[in-house]
């Protein structure tokens, strides 16, 4: 499908209060009736490296697509650089799981299409991915699940850093690409002790009903294959998708300089999937 895309901007705030900021993209026309929710992973944000591109291309595909910034992803309303450290600090699992579950009620009822759509999946990248799985393990209307790097599981801490949350009460980490110190609170370690049966993907993974694309690069050396191929084994809607030779982001950088080979093959598999079980017979 080629033409204009209509890409709507705009922000929306559950009942938590807090803001969520949302693209919408879709191709001119009457409004598509399927749709994919797009999750961001940690330090992630929709408007990084590949995820302009990667919402382009499934609404040329034919669906109406949207993207969001996690309430407490911390990137601010300039919606490239993380000015909320604060809300980062903040960012529990639950609430990232919540907000997921939050949009894709709006979806379901027609928040951004004329009426409710008739098929809606949803991706998720890394982090992003492993909240996609425990929330699509929770609910049963989803018509396509796929997820790209995803993780296994969400406790990641080193002993060293979880004294470090029980000593000062906050644990800092280094974000590579903008050099910032950035905090995560004693919250997010409680939060997920405290769920930590629900906050477990592989798990989730048994519970999933949609068709599931699980997409992992070879060479990923932030969230090995491994945990790709546990999810995989777990879910019995999955499939694994290897990009061979492919990193944690399929090469991919921000800003997205170029459509790496890895990026083109996640796309192009995710483009399959989401055709054979979103789009009608001959669709």
């Amino acid at each position: 499908m080629s033409g204009r895309i209509v890409h709507l901007r705009g922000e929306v705030t559950p009942s938590h209060g807090e803001v969520i900021r949302f693209d919408a993209r879709r191709p001119d026309g009457p409004v598509p009736r399927t749709a994919v929710l797009v999750a961001h992973g940690f330090k992630g944000f929709k408007d990084w490296g590949f995820f302009p591109h990667l919402c382009e291309r499934l609404a040329r595909a034919g669906h109406l697509v949207v993207s969001f910034n996690g309430s407490r992803n911390g990137i601010g309303p300039g919606l490239l650089d993380f000015t909320d450290l604060e809300a980062f600090g903040r960012n529990t699992i639950s609430r990232e799981v919540g907000d997921l579950h939050w949009m894709l009620d709006r979806l379901k009822e027609g928040e951004w299409s004329e009426g409710p759509p008739r098929a809606i999946a949803l991706l998720g990248h890394s982090r992003g991915g492993g909240c996609a799985a425990v929330a699509a393990g929770e609910r049963g209307d989803l018509s396509a699940l796929a997820t790209w790097a995803a993780i296994s599981t969400f406790d990641r801490w080193t002993a060293e850093q979880r004294e470090e949350w029980r000593r000062d009460g906050v644990m800092w980490i280094a974000n590579a690409r903008t050099g910032q110190r950035m905090p995560l609170y004693r919250e997010v370690r409680e939060d997920f002790a405290a769920n930590r049966e629900r906050f477990d993907p592989a798990a989730a993974a048994a519970r999933v009903s949609a068709p599931w694309l699980v997409v992992h690069g070879t060479d990923d050396a932030t969230v090995p294959l491994r945990e790709a191929e546990r999810l995989a084994r777990a879910g019995p809607t999955a499939t694994l998708k290897r990009i061979e030779r492919s990193g944690h982001t399929f090469e991919a950088t921000h800003p997205l300089e170029t459509v790496t080979a890895g990026l083109d093959a996640a796309i192009r598999a995710t483009i399959g999937h989401f055709r054979e079980f979103l789009l009608p017979r001959g669709g």
